[in-house]
C-alpha cells in the first residue's frame, strides 16, 4: 500500500510540475535553486511542526530556516519569507478569521470582509470527490455556500473547480461541471458569470488551472469557498501560486477573503490539512522526491484502510 501510495503521490507531482512548466514563464528552471531545496523542506516541515505543537515549535527555529535560505539565495528568501509570513497568519494566528455559511440567501457573513463586487474578483469554488457520479452532501453545502456569496456579489465571476472523480463515474460528470449546474438551476446563478475548470484533480491543481482562468479574465482578487476545515489548507496553495505568478509573470492576485462550508472532515486523513498542504506545496515548488518524502507523514498510523494519497479518491476535488 505504501509504494503504491508513493507512486500514485509522485506521479500527481509530476502533472503538477507539467502544468507550472506551461504555465509559468521560465518554467523550465523550478521555483526554488537547487541549493535551497532541502531547506525549504526544512522550512515546510518547522512550519508544520509550529501548527501542530505550538509550545515546541518555537518561531525562532523558522527564523533560522529563513536566514539559511537567505545565505544561499536572497530570491529564495524573498518567496520563503512570503510563505513563511502567510502560514504564520493562516494557520498560527488564533485569530484568523474564518467567514461560517449559516445559511442565509445573502451571505452577511462576508459584509465586513472587503469583497469588492466587482468582475476583477473572482468567487473560487473547490469541489469534493464524487459518489456514483453525483455530488455528496458535502460539495452540495459547498454550492450552497458559494450560492449565497455570489448573490451578494452579483458581479463578480463564479470560478468551479474539480475533475471526473469517484468510482463509478462512467459518464465522466465532473465536480466543476456539476457544481455550475446546481449553481444555475437551483442557486439562481447566471450562467454567464461561471467559469469551470473540469481538469484538476488536486487542489494544487486547482490552484494552477484557476489562476489562469482568473488571468485570462482580468481577475486580481479572490474569495475561496470551501469546507472549514480544508480552508486553511486552500489558502496556503493559492497565496504561493500568487507569489509564483507576481515574481514569473508580474500578475497579481491576492486572495481576499473566506467562506466556509461549517462541517467536519469525512476522511480521516483531512484532518492533517496542514501536512498535505505542506506537501502539496512541496510539489508546486518542484522539490526533489527526498526532500518531499522526508516531510511529515499525512497517513494516519492507526484505524481502517485510507486513500491510496490525499489525490485520491475520496477527496475534496483530489485534496
Amino acid at each position: 500500500m505504501k509504494k503504491r501510495s508513493l507512486l500514485i503521490l509522485l506521479s500527481a507531482l509530476a502533472v503538477i510540475a507539467l502544468v507550472l512548466i506551461l504555465l509559468l514563464p521560465g518554467g523550465e528552471k523550478a521555483p526554488v535553486s537547487a541549493r535551497n531545496a532541502e531547506n525549504f523542506g526544512t522550512l515546510l516541515g518547522d512550519l508544520v511542526n509550529a501548527y501542530e505543537n505550538p509550545a515546541e515549535g518555537d518561531r525562532q527555529t523558522i527564523e533560522t530556516d529563513l536566514k539559511r535560505i537567505r545565505s544561499v539565495s536572497r530570491r529564495d528568501y524573498q518567496l520563503a519569507k512570503s510563505v513563511a509570513d502567510h502560514w504564520e497568519n493562516v494557520f498560527l494566528d488564533e485569530d484568523y478569521p474564518l467567514y461560517l455559511y449559516q445559511g442565509d440567501p445573502l451571505a452577511p457573513e462576508l459584509a465586513e470582509a472587503g469583497i469588492p463586487d466587482s468582475s476583477d474578483h473572482a468567487i473560487v469554488v473547490l469541489g469534493y470527490e464524487l459518489e456514483d457520479g453525483q455530488m455528496q452532501p458535502e460539495l452540495v453545502g459547498r454550492c450552497e455556500t458559494a450560492a449565497a456569496a455570489a448573490r451578494a456579489y452579483p458581479r463578480t465571476i463564479v470560478i468551479c473547480t474539480g475533475g471526473a472523480t469517484g468510482d463509478n463515474n462512467p459518464e465522466h460528470n465532473t465536480e466543476a461541471g456539476l457544481i455550475k449546474d446546481y449553481l444555475v438551476e437551483k442557486g439562481g446563478i447566471e450562467a454567464s458569470r461561471i467559469y469551470t475548470d473540469e481538469d484538476a484533480m488536486t487542489t494544487a491543481e486547482n490552484a494552477v488551472n484557476t489562476f489562469r482562468i482568473m488571468q485570462e479574465n482580468g481577475v486580481h482578487s479572490m474569495t475561496i469557498v470551501t469546507s472549514v476545515y480544508h480552508m486553511r489548507w486552500g489558502q496556503a496553495l493559492y497565496h504561493l501560486l500568487a507569489e509564483l505568478y507576481s515574481r514569473e509573470q508580474d500578475y497579481d492576485i491576492r486572495s481576499i477573503a473566506n467562506y466556509c462550508y461549517d462541517v467536519e472532515p469525512s476522511v480521516e486523513m483531512y484532518r492533517a490539512g496542514d501536512r498535505i498542504a505542506a506537501f502539496q506545496m512541496a510539489g508546486i515548488l518542484e522539490l526533489p522526491n527526498d526532500v518531499i518524502r522526508s516531510l511529515p507523514s499525512f497517513f494516519p498510523t492507526e484505524g481502517p484502510e485510507t486513500p491510496d494519497s490525499p489525490d485520491a479518491a475520496p477527496t475534496p476535488d483530489g485534496q
